[in-house]
């Protein structure tokens, strides 16, 4: 059996710490920040982890090296 492959865009936009959590970059930080407050754009920054556990381990699935 052949290697697994990685799902390029899953690859991109998820990251799995060594605990296994997945964890994603926020949305809406890319145009239209004039709109929002400092408070607001300074929260974008940081990563969110998924809480679901089906949608989770989609991802792990979708992710087989990590």
């Amino acid at each position: 059996m052949g290697k697994l492959k990685t799902k390029k865009g899953v690859r991109k936009r998820y990251k799995i710490t060594k605990k296994g959590k997945v964890k994603h970059s926020a949305s809406g930080k890319s145009h239209l920040l004039t709109e929002k407050n400092s408070k607001r754009i300074r929260s974008l920054r940081r990563l969110r982890s998924i809480t679901n556990k089906r949608i989770s381990k989609q991802i792990k699935r979708m992710l087989p090296y990590g």
